[in-house]
Order: structure tokens, then C-alpha cells, then sequence
């Protein structure tokens, strides 16, 4: 009897089952290769990385940088060899003392303008050169930023109040964090 109503009983199981992962999006967040390649871009090109970080804005602010430090650089450079040309001049003898430029200017006036335009002209340099590093760490931060979870529950607000025993309004900042 005991054998027949142990055989007679179905006997289920649990079923296996199989879970495919079905991954068709692609997340730019979790690309930890993202912020390199953005300042090897703007390395290659000024503005580039900005574009690979989708913020387009940026770029003309990066050419209008790099484009004032070239300009004053070339300007620096032209004014710095008419003073060191007129240098020359003067010491060859051949310079001509009606040029309404440089007529009324004795050498030590002719060489400040000279060490004067030289130094502007290095300085432009280095600004420039500063600017182009910015652009490509600019580049490289932005896209570091770009994984991190920005959302509403994190808020950081200026708050204006009133004292309430003197009554003068006090600024102070408040940092909310929401659950």
C-alpha cells in the first residue's frame, strides 16, 4: 500500500530557468576610458573634447581665448621688431631723424619700448599656452563629472534670514539632502 501511493504521486519539480541578458543600451556614464579620450581630443584639436563631451557651448569660448592670446602675440611681436629695427638703424647711422614714430625718442626710450614689447610678447605666450592646457583639462574634469548622479535630492541654496534679536539680516548657506 505504501508503494502505491508513493508511485501513484506525481512527483513535480521546480523548473530551471535560463536568463538571457539583454544589454541594448549603451551607457556613456560607466565609460571609464571617456575622460582621456576627451583631453586627448582637445590635445589633438582645441574645442574637440568639449564636442566629444556634448557641450558646445564651450567651444567658442576655447577659440575666442586661443585666437586673443595669438593676436596680442602677433601684435607684441611686430611692435617688439619696429623697435628693434629702429635699434639697428640707429646704431648703422642710417635712421631718419623726421620719422614721426620714433623721431622724438632718444636709445634708452628706443630700448625700453624694445624690453617692453618683448616682455608682453612672452607673456601672451604663456597665456596662450595657459589656455590651451585649460581646454584640455576642462575637457578631462567634464567628462570625469559626467558619471557622477546629479539629481534634485542634493541642493546647495544661499539662505538670507533675519536675526531675530537684533533684527540685521545674516546670509548663510544651507546644504539639503533629501531621501
Amino acid at each position: 500500500m505504501f508503494f502505491t501511493f508513493c508511485g501513484s504521486q506525481s512527483i513535480f519539480s521546480q523548473e530551471e530557468l535560463k536568463l538571457t541578458v539583454r544589454d541594448s543600451v549603451k551607457n556613456e556614464k560607466n565609460n571609464v576610458l571617456a575622460p582621456s579620450k576627451a583631453a586627448f581630443y582637445s590635445a589633438v584639436l582645441p574645442g574637440l573634447g568639449q564636442a566629444y563631451n556634448k557641450k558646445y557651448w564651450k567651444i567658442p569660448i576655447v577659440y575666442a581665448g586661443l585666437g586673443t592670446g595669438i593676436y596680442f602675440y602677433a601684435d607684441n611681436n611686430k611692435k617688439y621688431h619696429r623697435f628693434r629695427d629702429e635699434y639697428k638703424k640707429r646704431l648703422n647711422g642710417t635712421s631718419d631723424s623726421n620719422d614721426p614714430y620714433f623721431g622724438n625718442l632718444d636709445n634708452s626710450r628706443i630700448i625700453d619700448g624694445q624690453k617692453f614689447y618683448q616682455r608682453n610678447r612672452d607673456l601672451s605666450v604663456l597665456v596662450t599656452a595657459a589656455i590651451y592646457i585649460l581646454n584640455i583639462v576642462d575637457a578631462n574634469v567634464d567628462a570625469h563629472l559626467m558619471q557622477f548622479n546629479v539629481n534634485e535630492n542634493l541642493s546647495l541654496k544661499p539662505d538670507l534670514y533675519q536675526n531675530e534679536m537684533d533684527y540685521k539680516h545674516n546670509i548663510g548657506l544651507t546644504l539639503n539632502y533629501n531621501f
